[in-house]
């Protein structure tokens, strides 16, 4: 049992002020938006604070009327709101853009070898047969959530698929860490860094899998996402800074520590629940607090980030600005704790 020591009343308020900063910031639909949100629906399920539901309702109402983009793997991550918002109100409307979506990733999306979705942030082929570790949340957590709500099989075997071969592709058998991305054109894993944030996306949206699928020990591929989730767990601990942060670049100390890749990591050690874990967890977790103003602002959070070319390209992504999954990451993460411990 996970035995971590924390003022409840304090995480609390973190996560009222996390939420109210993350509602004034302008998201467009589209990744950061998903994520951020993804965030508010934990804090609401974690607190039952109504406000959190209704200031998404308002929001995403608003986004309805002004017209929503095209789908691509990055704007399906907006998925995961609306699924909860449909539950909590029971509209429809809601509903109707999941399973568009789902349709979209279903029938539409662009992929490769054994129907591996390929990563997307447009209407055009972006990044032409790779597999990135985003993919994951944005994506194939997202087609779990509905096909175990429908208690649809072939959604469920498709997410499940999706796991499977980003696990084949992304994570390195020796260390246990997650690579960045995949080219399967040219067979390798283009600059073949370690990046922190990909292996947030990877170990929090795996450690959802067995929470969210009934019975899942009857899906021999959820064998490897858990045996998957079990190494790469066992080797993030022993990479952990003393600060309690990930550095961006999993095993380069020189590259700094980075807040959203941790609440990840972290987000993903409480969901999963080994008591061994309890100590990396207490760090990380003081770590998170540590890197949060009092206006809400998760802070030294690393941009946007495409599988950059050398080892200075990650070392160099700017951390000095506010960013939607930040935000969306680091609510995942004490929402969690106050549901878990």
């Amino acid at each position: 049992m996970l035995k971590i020591n924390y003022d409840k009343d304090h995480v609390l308020d973190v996560i009222d002020s996390v939420v109210k900063k993350t509602m004034t910031m302008d998201l467009i639909w589209d990744w950061p938006c998903g994520v951020a949100y993804y965030g508010i629906t934990r804090a609401y399920e974690a607190t039952g604070k109504q406000e959190y539901i209704d200031a998404l309702i308002e929001r995403v109402d608003e986004y309805i009327e002004l017209g929503l983009p095209d789908w691509n793997v990055n704007t399906c991550a907006m998925g995961h709101t609306l699924i909860t918002l449909y539950e909590v109100t029971g509209d429809q409307k809601y509903w109707d853009i999941v399973m568009s979506k789902v349709d979209y990733l279903r029938n539409r999306a662009l992929r490769f070898g054994d129907h591996v979705l390929q990563h997307t942030v447009s209407s055009k082929n972006d990044f032409p047969e790779q597999c990135w570790a985003d993919t994951l949340f944005m994506a194939a957590y997202f087609l779990l959530r509905v096909g175990a709500k429908l208690k649809d099989q072939d959604i469920i075997n498709d997410a499940l698929n999706q796991y499977y071969w980003h696990i084949q592709y992304l994570q390195d058998k020796k260390t246990s860490l997650w690579y960045h991305g995949y080219n399967n054109i040219n067979k390798d894993h283009m600059s073949g860094f370690y990046w922190g944030r990909a292996n947030a996306w990877a170990a929090y949206t795996m450690s959802r899998v067995g929470k969210t699928i009934e019975a899942p020990y009857l899906y021999p591929q959820y064998m490897d996402v858990d045996c998957s989730l079990r190494d790469q767990l066992s080797a993030l601990k022993l990479i952990q800074g003393e600060d309690g942060l990930w550095h961006t670049i999993l095993d380069d100390p020189e590259s700094y520590g980075e807040v959203s890749a941790t609440a990840g990591i972290a987000a993903a050690m409480i969901t999963n629940g080994n008591p061994l874990h309890t100590k990396y967890i207490q760090k990380a977790l003081d770590g998170v607090l540590d890197n949060i103003s009092d206006d809400g602002r998760v802070l030294n959070v690393s941009g946007g980030t495409a599988v950059m070319k050398d080892r200075e390209g990650y070392r160099n992504v700017p951390k000095a600005w506010i960013q939607g999954w930040g935000q969306g990451l680091a609510l995942a993460m004490l929402a969690a704790l106050i549901r878990t411990c």
